[in-house]
This record gives structure tokens, C-alpha cells and sequence, in this order.
């Protein structure tokens, strides 16, 4: 097996349970804020604050934590202790359309590989982030695990980030829409309480949302025929079900997903405390591999039109 370490960032939502299990050594630590200002490293396993704690206080929009990009000197400690030990990096970023921090690894790689030229620095923009970069970090890991070289590891990834999908409802547009996390929010911004919108990843690396729905039940109808139409192999995959504090509603979907689809495994975690600054409480989606996403999601919309009209009949 290759000689080198896989190394995602704070946006992976991957704690260290999961980490320890599929062999993720380290991650890059994003600059987070605390609505006083306060400056911290955001990290995966919850150590500054408990998430029910962090997403009550987000409740009616009453609290607004920040985040920033990964900053240089944090990217360069973490990946060169990995290159003095004579091991090689494929790290696996942000989108790029969410964040600066996978430019800022390129640039560290660069500096890195001048110092270090017997050693290789691979990154790869997953045009993902929370749960979907867990998912991909994990495929990564047991692409590894198998035998594949870094670069085989990393042309996998690459070949397979438009296969990882999310759907789910979401409680509240306004912290992803504040942040620019989804890419047609006007048609569905200042939507009223009980609608329910979904979404999946585009090609470009945002949340496009597909449709809302009146009520959880028929967001939950509409989220497993959606995966129906769309998900591949279920039996052999691990699928995570990511939620913002709604863990009732977390185990209902996840139960579901079990009846329909008979995974592998399913796991359920929070929402980490650096993509929650931005997408708020209320999300709870199923992040899942299948076919490849279309482009300008034309093949996803037809989808999920299809399921609203038979939900209309």
C-alpha cells in the first residue's frame, strides 16, 4: 500500500471515532467566530462547544457564528509533519466555490514542495462539504485501504465527487442563504413555516434546491424517491444521515432509508460546527453515492418534478 496520508479539513464533519476507524491521521483546522468575536480553531469532535448547545442558540436566528477561510500557517504545520515523516498527502478540500481554503493548500503545497521535492502533495476541490466530504473522505480511505497509490486514490475521488449525492429537508433557508450556500435561493428564500425544501449538490459545488414540500412526511416521501431514482449499489454502501439538531427526525429518515434501501451501514452525526455556521439548525439529509449529477442538474429537476406531481395526484 501507498506510503501516504489523507488529510480533509474541518468541514469533513468527521469526529474522531470516524476518524480513528478509517485511518484520517489529521485535518485542517478552519479560523471560526463566536458571536463575540472570539477567535478559534473550528474543530470536529466538539471540544469547544456541545452541538445542541450550538444550535439552540442559532434558534430564530438569534446568534450568527463566522468562519474564515484555513489559514497558511495551519495548513503548512499540519502537512509538513506528514512530509518529514516521509509520507505523501492527498488532501481533500471545501468546494472551492464555498471557501478560499483549497486555493490556500495549493499555495502551501507549492512553498512545501520546494522544501521537500522527494515527497508528493496531491489536492483535490471535492465541489463538496459537510457530510458529503465526510462520505468522500471515507470512499478515499477505503480506496487505500484496498492497495490503490496515491494517485489512483486520487483519480477515484476525482472520477466520483459528482456521484455523491444529499437530500433532505431543511427547516430554515436563511443561514445557507445568508452565506451563499445555495445557488437559486430567490425562488425559494422567505418561504413560510412548515415548508420544507431540498436540495442536492450541482456541478459547480453549491445546493441547488430541487422542490419544497408542506410538512415532513411528504419531504420524507420525496427524499426516498428521489433516492430511488438516483442511487446505486445501496447494499454495499455507507450512507450517512447528517443532521442540525434534529436527531428525532435523524432516526425516522434513517429508519426509512434502512426499509427501502437495506444499506451496509447507515451513520448518523451532526452537522459540524463549521459548515453549521452556515447552514443553521434544521437540516436533516441522507448523503449517499449514485449516478453522476447532470448538468445544470436537468436530469435531478425532471426527477423531483416528477415525484411532486405524483404527490399532487
Amino acid at each position: 500500500m501507498s506510503d501516504f496520508v489523507i488529510i480533509p479539513d474541518a468541514s469533513s464533519d468527521l469526529t474522531r471515532p470516524l476518524r480513528e476507524r478509517f485511518n484520517i491521521p489529521d485535518y485542517i483546522k478552519g479560523t471560526f467566530y463566536f458571536p463575540d468575536g472570539t477567535e478559534a480553531l473550528a474543530d470536529l469532535d466538539w471540544e469547544l462547544i456541545d452541538p445542541v448547545t450550538y444550535y439552540t442558540s442559532m434558534s430564530g436566528r438569534k446568534v450568527l457564528y463566522k468562519t474564515a477561510s484555513a489559514r497558511r500557517a495551519e495548513i503548512l504545520s499540519v502537512y509538513e509533519k506528514y512530509l518529514k515523516a516521509g509520507k505523501d498527502i492527498l488532501a481533500i478540500t471545501l468546494s472551492s466555490a464555498l471557501s478560499g481554503t483549497n486555493q490556500v493548500c495549493h499555495l502551501v503545497a507549492k512553498e512545501l514542495l520546494e522544501q521537500y521535492p522527494e515527497r508528493k502533495i496531491i489536492i483535490v476541490d471535492s465541489l463538496r462539504y459537510s457530510t458529503a466530504l465526510s462520505l468522500l473522505v471515507i470512499m478515499a480511505s477505503q480506496k487505500q485501504q484496498e492497495g490503490a497509490s496515491l494517485e489512483e486514490t486520487a483519480a477515484y475521488v476525482e472520477a466520483n465527487k459528482h456521484r455523491i449525492h444529499q437530500i433532505g429537508p431543511m427547516d430554515d433557508m436563511f443561514f445557507l442563504v445568508k452565506t451563499g450556500r445555495v445557488s437559486n435561493f430567490k425562488a425559494f428564500f422567505g418561504t413560510l413555516v412548515g415548508i420544507n425544501p431540498v436540495a442536492d449538490f450541482n456541478r459547480n459545488g453549491l445546493s441547488q434546491v430541487l422542490g419544497k414540500f408542506k410538512g415532513k412526511k411528504r419531504a420524507f416521501d420525496a427524499t426516498i424517491e428521489y433516492m430511488r431514482g438516483t442511487i446505486e449499489n445501496p447494499q454495499d454502501q455507507i450512507i450517512f444521515i447528517a443532521h442540525s439538531n434534529r436527531e428525532q427526525a435523524a432516526q425516522v429518515l434513517a429508519q426509512r432509508v434502512r426499509d427501502e434501501f437495506s444499506p451496509k451501514e447507515i451513520i448518523i452525526n451532526h452537522v459540524g460546527m463549521s459548515c453549521g455556521a452556515s447552514i443553521g439548525p434544521g437540516l436533516c439529509a441522507v448523503f449517499y453515492q449514485g449516478t453522476e449529477i447532470s448538468e445544470n442538474m436537468e436530469q435531478e429537476q425532471a426527477l423531483m418534478n416528477r415525484i411532486i406531481a405524483e404527490q399532487k395526484n
